[in-house]
């Protein structure tokens, strides 16, 4: 029979030693990059995820949102890590480090997780007056170097033109200030950047610079706004139940991409071709994404098959309607996307588990006229 003293004691240092092992982690795993983004006016990412994020394979974003579909179709990370498109080590010299038109991704930082930022078209637009103030969110509290604002000018179409250097002028910034002296948050620290973008009306990017304090981290972010006008708030309000239990894994995808299957250069008429890609991987699982693309006349439905040759299962899909048999699986278009007109394209994704080698397979694609 154990003495009650020492059970006491046992237990008390047992208790002891998770409370230690807990701090230790805690500390093991606190991120050393700090992480945030432009809240207001709202970056693209963050309002896709504001928008969607608990209803992410809803096919009418698809019509009601369609930049943040197409966004979430291409990398659903890209919404989930909102608050993580930087890149280490530029030392400042941003435009040597960042290509014209992939200003929005921070230059396909992440193994181009973001790449889908860079898309021009019709984002959703902020409404603000030609002097504002910028809004921006440091979940990590690590402060700034600083943070510099950068207006498109007047004449530049963000529906069509991929942003470049030479369509930005400098419209605010701030310099050195700790994270002591932003507005503490909930879970983080804000400061506002007062901006003057004068002579400006109609749709515009802003282009935010945040220098993080910590280390050498640079983070670039799109806003759309319009200017002088009114906003163009989302159609349906956000969605207020929470996102998945499991959302998508977030680590990181791997630094040598898979190989593709190229895309023939001209289909037969009235057929179709179908892409596949590994665009995130993990133990055990990735996700992928098909692209289908019509021949040289228009198709109302279309159908792409393959079969997995190393155990690969999918267990989750958007845009289109999938279904296996053993190693063989099916996927047919959802019902807003089976129609293509001559050479347009669509794409789906999916989620899949796999162990061991993930070879791409071999697709085919068929279609009705």
């Amino acid at each position: 029979m154990s003495h009650p003293l020492r059970s006491s004691r046992a237990l008390w240092a047992l208790a002891v030693a998770a409370v230690a092992t807990l701090l230790l982690t805690t500390a093991l795993v606190d991120p050393v990059s700090a992480h945030g983004s432009v809240a207001n006016p709202v970056s693209r990412n963050y309002g896709c995820w504001q928008r969607w994020g608990g209803d992410f394979q809803n096919p009418r974003m698809a019509t009601e949102d369609p930049m943040c579909w197409q966004a979430w179709q291409t990398d659903t990370n890209a919404m989930w890590n909102w608050n993580g498109l930087y890149r280490e080590g530029v030392r400042g010299n941003h435009q040597a480090a960042i290509p014209d038109g992939q200003l929005c991704s921070g230059g396909r930082t992440e193994n181009g997780r973001y790449r889908a930022l860079d898309t021009a078209g019709a984002w959703r637009t902020t409404s603000v007056a030609n002097n504002f103030r910028l809004k921006f969110f440091d979940q990590a509290s690590h402060g700034a170097d600083y943070i510099r604002v950068y207006a498109s000018r007047q004449g530049y179409d963000a529906l069509t033109t991929p942003l470049a250097w030479s369509h930005l002028e400098l419209v605010g910034q701030i310099g050195n200030t700790p994270a002591s002296q932003w507005q503490r948050e909930v879970d983080g620290v804000s400061i506002e950047v007062p901006v003057n973008a004068s002579g400006r009306t109609g749709r515009h990017v802003i282009y935010t610079i945040w220098q993080a304090s910590h280390a050498d981290q640079s983070y670039y972010i799109c806003s759309d706004v319009q200017f002088g006008g009114g906003s163009t708030p989302p159609t349906t309000p956000p969605p207020t139940t929470p996102p998945p239990s499991t959302p998508p894994p977030t680590t990181p995808p791997p630094s040598t991409p898979p190989p593709s299957t190229p895309a023939p250069t001209n289909p037969p008429a009235g057929a179709c071709s179908a892409t596949y890609r590994v665009t995130n991987s993990w133990s055990g699982g990735f996700q992928g994404e098909v692209q289908v693309t019509a021949g040289n006349a228009a198709i109302r439905e279309w159908t792409v098959t393959w079969t997995y040759a190393n155990g690969q299962q999918i267990s989750q899909s958007w845009n289109a309607t999938v279904t296996s048999s053993g190693t063989t699986v099916t996927a047919r278009n959802a019902g807003h996307n089976g129609g293509l007109g001559a050479g347009a394209s669509t794409t789906f994704g999916f989620l899949a588990s796999a162990s061991g080698t993930n070879n791409t397979p071999t697709l085919t694609c068929s279609a009705t006229t």
